[in-house]
């Protein structure tokens, strides 16, 4: 497979005709493990989809889907979210569904555009990940990408660990 550079990396806005892809990785054990319990990804792609305060992104490589990702203005989330939340933090996750791509940088170069895309469409003041205490590889990518721990969090939605990151606008 030949390299895969940053240049070949784009974002383009997801959309309703999306969602049968979109569900479909949601649906694997792989992505699961990764992001969560079907039901509650389902949940949580729908409300982003529906929000004017959320940017839905497909993940291509050469015009190919290969993964999903979305930023979410927190305060969409309501009241369950860590009371040491800033305002105006918003909410990014993301899968590469396509396992060829995994462990090149697709993921690492998808987070960096989407953080970027925020800071320069909206008054965030700083972006923020709830990795899984269970995942290290998505805390690690966490990291190069720039966030920071701030605690571990306890969903109290669904009783799991998170680490708490944060990166802020520069």
């Amino acid at each position: 497979m030949p390299d895969i550079g940053p240049e070949t990396i784009r974002l383009r806005p997801a959309t309703r005709d999306d969602w049968a892809m979109i569900r479909q990785w949601l649906a694997r054990p792989d992505i699961q493990d990764w992001w969560g319990p079907l039901s509650a990804t389902e949940a949580e792609v729908n409300i982003a989809l529906s929000s004017g305060h959320a940017l839905c992104r497909i993940i291509e490589i050469a015009g190919q889907p290969v993964g999903y990702a979305h930023a979410v203005d927190a305060t969409l989330w309501g009241e369950s979210l860590p009371e040491d939340l800033s305002p105006g933090t918003w909410d990014l996750d993301l899968f590469v569904a396509a396992e060829e791509h995994r462990g090149k940088g697709v993921g690492q170069a998808a987070l960096k555009l989407l953080k970027d895309e925020v800071f320069q469409t909206t008054l965030a003041v700083a972006v923020c990940v709830f990795a899984s205490v269970r995942n290290e590889r998505a805390v690690r990518a966490y990291e190069r990408a720039g966030f920071r721990w701030k605690r571990i969090w306890a969903d109290p939605l669904d009783g799991g660990h998170s680490w708490f990151m944060v990166a802020e606008r520069e």
